[in-house]
């Protein structure tokens, strides 16, 4: 659902967090700057469950502001926070990759439509497995 959707992101969000705090305890970034963009991280974290939508912008940016401006910690930022904020994420996944979570959208959405609960993370690793779009 909706709600457990949301939660599942801010759990991503604060894992990124962390790595994010762990690159400046290490002094490998700019402190004075990291300290500011780390400050514009947890009000996008404190805003995201009283207003998502209000908070998608600042997610897009934040999110392609890590790949861009940490790219030694590219690699780590979760993949379903790229979709999850969309827009100029999205430049940041192939095409295979849009694919896959578009395929996840619209499982999500059929399951929101029925009332049934839907397991983002248990879908996306059945629809990841190599026989193809992971129906059985």
């Amino acid at each position: 659902m909706a709600t457990d959707y949301q939660a599942y992101h801010l759990q991503l969000l604060h894992h990124l967090r962390t790595i994010l705090v762990a690159l400046g305890d290490a002094e490998q970034v700019p402190e004075e700057s990291h300290t500011l963009f780390l400050e514009r991280f947890d009000e996008l974290l404190a805003v995201l469950p009283k207003d998502p939508l209000e908070s998608q912008y600042l997610g897009q940016d934040l999110i392609c502001q890590v790949i861009q401006r940490y790219p030694q910690i590219a690699h780590l930022v979760p993949r379903d926070l790229l979709w999850f904020f969309g827009g100029d994420c999205l430049h940041f996944m192939p095409d295979e990759e849009l694919n896959l979570y578009q395929r996840l959208e619209e499982l999500r959405y059929e399951a929101e439509q029925k009332g049934e609960a839907f397991d983002w993370h248990q879908q996306k690793q059945r629809l990841s497995l190599p026989d193809g779009d992971g129906r059985h």
